[in-house]
């Protein structure tokens, strides 16, 4: 199963469904895909369309799919890569009115670029994507938390 996530944000991101369920239609993808679509109004005969779903939901969808795909937030991606999936992110663009600026290509990019996660930001990519996706080995995520959270008790032991 392909687990697609849209996020919660209010803007939506009918371009990437448009280009999931072409794919789906020329027989690129052929498994079920689930799509948690947010404020995204779509439409499909193909996909399984969820607008809003618990904690839990969420998390028992991540942890059933071989394959997610979201959108370039922080939160989708971390909680791919923490539980070692291959994660593919593709960005909302402003020029789309996706997002309010582009933040998101710096966002996938540089997960990308730490091998965590394979990155499209357009979505005739994603095609390609798939294809690598098949042999992708995500590096493991290793958050920077404890390390912070041991300099500011450092900052603060000081003051």
């Amino acid at each position: 199963m392909i687990f697609v996530v849209l996020g919660t944000h209010e803007l939506p991101f009918t371009r990437l469904l448009k280009e999931v369920e072409r794919l789906q239609q020329t027989g690129v993808i052929t498994e079920e895909v689930v799509v948690q679509v947010g404020h995204t109004p779509y439409k499909s005969d193909t996909m399984k369309l969820i607008p809003f779903m618990s904690y839990s939901e969420m998390e028992n969808y991540f942890d059933e799919a071989r394959l997610i795909i979201t959108h370039a937030g922080t939160g989708s991606i971390i909680t791919g890569v923490k539980k070692g999936k291959t994660v593919i992110a593709a960005a909302r663009l402003s020029k789309y009115a996706e997002h309010n600026d582009d933040h998101q290509i710096e966002i996938s990019e540089t997960f990308s670029q730490a091998g965590h996660i394979l990155s499209v930001v357009d979505l005739n990519d994603l095609e390609k994507k798939l294809e690598q996706a098949k042999d992708f080995e995500p590096v493991p995520f290793k958050s920077g938390r404890d390390q912070m959270i041991k300099l500011i008790d450092e900052f603060i032991q000081t003051i």
